[in-house]
């Protein structure tokens, strides 16, 4: 059998599509947590961090709250795995030519992209399954603090902020031409369903992409003055837009977009799509 042909049946194998399945429940609890923090954060029910590890942090304090993070943990890295299983196809197609080497190459770095976002949030929840967990904004900064003392580090800042900026930009197109539906097998699910996912998957993606450009925003901030305070993440992003004129309301629907997201993550769970 080939390398090519190897690659593409392990990623197209049962395994990774339950640990998809799982991956991708998990992926959506965590959006469901932040739209649910974000939502306190709009009316005034409570101080919690609106972010990742305000998620991670709000899991912890239940009762229940180690075994679930530690579920939680595991499921977003059987969610990387599936992603590094479709690098492993797309490595199988770059013998191609023309468009189908473009495709391959392009593949290639979404999914790294995405194997290096789930291992991180799944990194989260285990340190805070294991109580070592922290703000996530207090590690941006702290971050960004560290990047300004490099040559060159304010450029580098803001490198990164057009970088997450752009990606804002790219989730909120995804969303309005619904072009991540090439990404759910949907051969399956009924008409209905498949409106139904579209809709969630096109909500959740503009208010995924909205999020990120304010984040992208507050990045570029921070290189512009210069101070790493401005760098503030996803909880800072949520609270530069409940500070805006009708902030609560426009605070209300980003959130209520992110928990469309988590939703839309279930019905990709459903359907996961075979690469």
């Amino acid at each position: 059998m080939s390398a090519q042909q190897s690659a593409q049946r392990a990623a197209s194998s049962n395994t990774l599509e339950r640990l998809a399945r799982v991956g991708l429940i998990a992926y959506g609890v965590v959006h469901l947590l932040i739209a649910w923090l974000a939502l306190q954060l709009a009316w005034g029910g409570g101080g919690g961090e609106a972010s990742q590890s305000g998620a991670m942090q709000t899991l912890a304090q239940e009762p229940y709250g180690t075994p679930l993070l530690w579920v939680l943990g595991l499921g977003l890295i059987a969610l990387a795995l599936w992603q590094a299983g479709s690098v492993l196809a797309f490595v199988g197609r770059l013998g191609g030519g023309g468009d189908a080497k473009k495709k391959a190459v392009t593949g290639i770095v979404k999914c790294v992209a995405k194997v290096v976002v789930y291992g991180f949030l799944a990194f989260t929840a285990l340190r805070f399954a294991t109580g070592s967990g922290s703000s996530s904004s207090d590690q941006q900064q702290q971050t960004t603090s560290g990047v300004f003392a490099l040559p060159g580090g304010r450029y580098l800042v803001g490198i990164a902020a057009l970088v997450v900026i752009g990606v804002g930009v790219y989730q909120v197109v995804k969303g309005v031409q619904a072009s991540f539906m090439k990404e759910i097998d949907t051969s399956e699910a009924s008409g209905s369903q498949v409106r139904v996912v579209r809709r969630l998957g096109q909500v959740g993606y503009v208010a995924k992409g909205i999020a990120f450009v304010v984040v992208g925003g507050l990045l570029a901030y921070a290189a512009i003055t210069f101070d790493a305070s401005e760098s503030t993440g996803l909880d800072g992003a949520m609270r530069t837009i409940l500070d805006a004129p009708f902030g609560t309301w426009l605070l209300t629907l980003v959130a209520l977009g992110i928990a469309a997201f988590g939703v839309f993550c279930f019905a990709r769970a459903r359907w996961p799509q075979r690469t």
